[in-house]
């Protein structure tokens, strides 16, 4: 008996193509990424960086900016403690940020607490609130100045419907900068509530509702479990607005440009005189360099406090 065999068709091995090399992937899109954000990272170096090195050796020289520059070493920052004008701008500055920082904080808190209340036209409030903060400062300065004017301002005519006396404000060395002030809280408080806001918002609400059950009031619940939730964002926003408040200069240039009788001349303000109207460049980079100084120190000075305490924010 035969026996027949089927012969089966030979099939060809098909062989897998080899998997390319994760170094490889990794590195194609390394080169991606850096494509796409090295322009824009050349430019924020060539227009933040290098100004920034640039301005440490003008402010070793006395220039004007037209003469050829003179190296004198460190006498300019050594000339800056037994200026003045230096040390009124500072005291001024210090005031300032002593009332601003505080002030935008606290209504910051106040006015994002009322927003996290579920009433009607709760976004409309919201908006509202805001507007102020994405205003241009320059505006906001040159509307502050019309609504001041000592003659036919608004806050002067809503004084006299009051009964009380009128004021002086912007034109007055003692309520001036007190004014500055009020105006910066308007336009940044609208920062400080949206991001209190947010925080309030992701607070756990099995937190309020535990504390609730346990017989806390609302006053107690907000000050042992609300603001201790709060810490993070206030170590963010206390060192923010620091930086603002050091660094204002628009509200004051278009309300009261350093007067009266310099009485709300700043730091910044006194840079922007010595650098570009008494010409006096190299003095003014070192006492910018200086303001850069004390700004990084405070702001690392209340990062580590923070950091220690368990509030980290950074």
């Amino acid at each position: 008996m035969a026996l027949t065999f089927a012969a089966t068709p030979r099939t060809h091995q098909q062989v897998a193509p080899r998997p390319r090399g994760r170094r490889g992937r990794a590195a194609r899109r390394t080169l991606t990424g850096w494509a796409f954000a090295g322009p824009a990272t050349l430019i924020v170096v060539g227009l933040s960086i290098f100004p920034a090195v640039w301005a440490f050796f003008i402010s070793r020289t006395r220039w004007n900016g037209i003469a050829p520059a003179r190296d004198v070493g460190w006498r300019n920052y050594e000339r800056i403690a037994t200026d003045p004008d230096a040390i009124t701008a500072a005291k001024h500055t210090l005031l300032l940020t002593a009332l601003f920082v505080p002030g935008s904080i606290v209504l910051g808190i106040l006015i994002a607490v009322a927003l996290n209340q579920k009433i009607r036209l709760i976004g409309f409030y919201r908006t509202c609130i805001f507007v102020p903060y994405v205003a241009s400062a320059a505006a906001t300065g040159i509307l502050a100045s019309f609504v001041f004017n000592p003659q036919f301002g608004a806050a002067n005519e809503a004084l006299r419907r009051l009964g009380l006396p009128a004021q002086q404000f912007l034109e007055s060395p003692g309520q001036a900068l007190l004014v500055i002030c009020l105006i910066a809280l308007w336009g940044e408080v609208g920062f400080t509530a949206v991001i209190y806001l947010a925080a309030l918002q992701d607070i756990p609400r099995e937190l309020i509702e535990a504390a609730t059950v346990d017989g806390a009031s609302r006053w107690r619940t907000f000050l042992h479990i609300t603001l201790p939730e709060l810490r993070p964002v206030t170590v963010f926003a206390a060192i923010w607005q620091t930086i603002t408040a050091m660094q204002l200069f628009d509200l004051i240039y278009t309300t009261t440009r350093g007067g009266p009788m310099n009485s709300t001349q700043t730091i910044v303000y006194y840079i922007y005189e010595l650098a570009f109207q008494t010409q006096r460049l190299g003095y003014g980079a070192a006492v910018a360099y200086l303001l850069f100084v004390v700004t990084m120190l405070l702001t690392v000075c209340v990062i580590w406090y923070s950091r220690r305490s368990g509030s980290e924010a950074f």
